[in-house]
């Protein structure tokens, strides 16, 4: 890991625009994970996967451009940054109606507004329906391989990538299957120990994302004291 010893090194939280090109592989991909049909020109085989790979390596191009010391691949190939993984882990199915949070439950007017304009994410955030486990290692190697690439190209100091914590997966994705939460959060936390370990294996920097305690206080939490 570099220190700033001559000076203050650069960097960001993770997540950055993708193109159109990406978003419509991104939600191809979810079409087709819950059995509709996806749209052929995004889902020819392999085509889908050099869409990231190239939008990986334009982003950390820009990043390296624009001064960006430690860079990352802008999470290019997450529809979302806590439920990219029911891809990768088992025991996820159906979707989760969205939870509004109290700063908007006490201001019905704008809510209303807000989902009048589409404001709200389209994406399916699947439901723990079953054992979590580790089901799929691919998109995380094709992850590490583009962010390394990309790397190497742009010529940049350093990388880091994004993880979700059990927290902000249990978050998002509520548990229908487990007798606990705390048993849920700990069948997460097992499941997703493979690619924390992986990230550094890999020689890049792990960041945990992890903004649940704050998030959740005011969503799924809010009914329930402070205690």
């Amino acid at each position: 890991m570099h220190r700033s010893t001559d000076r203050i090194l650069t960097t960001h939280v993770g997540s950055l625009p993708r193109s159109q090109a990406v978003v419509d592989v991104l939600f191809a991909r979810q079409r087709a994970e819950a059995g509709a049909a996806a749209n052929a020109c995004v889902q020819a085989p392999g085509e889908g996967e050099a869409v990231i790979a190239a939008a990986v390596a334009e982003v950390v191009r820009r990043q390296v451009a624009l001064g960006i010391d430690v860079v990352s691949d802008g999470e290019m190939s997450k529809i979302s940054y806590a439920t990219y993984v029911a891809r990768r882990l088992s025991g996820f199915a159906g979707d989760t109606p969205r939870e509004p949070g109290q700063d908007l439950v006490e201001f019905p007017g704008l809510l209303r507004k807000l989902a009048e304009r589409g404001s709200t994410a389209k994406y399916r955030r699947p439901r723990c329906v079953g054992p979590i486990a580790v089901k799929d290692t691919g998109p995380l190697e094709a992850d590490l391989h583009n962010l390394r690439a990309a790397v190497r190209e742009a010529a940049a100091a350093e990388a880091f990538m994004n993880a979700a914590s059990p927290g902000v997966v249990a978050l998002f994705q509520p548990n229908d299957f487990y007798r606990t939460q705390d048993d849920y959060l700990t069948a997460l936390a097992g499941a997703l120990q493979s690619e924390y370990e992986a990230i550094v294996a890999a020689g890049i920097l792990l960041q945990i994302d992890a903004p649940d305690l704050a998030m959740g206080r005011h969503t799924m939490y809010r009914n329930q004291p402070l205690e």
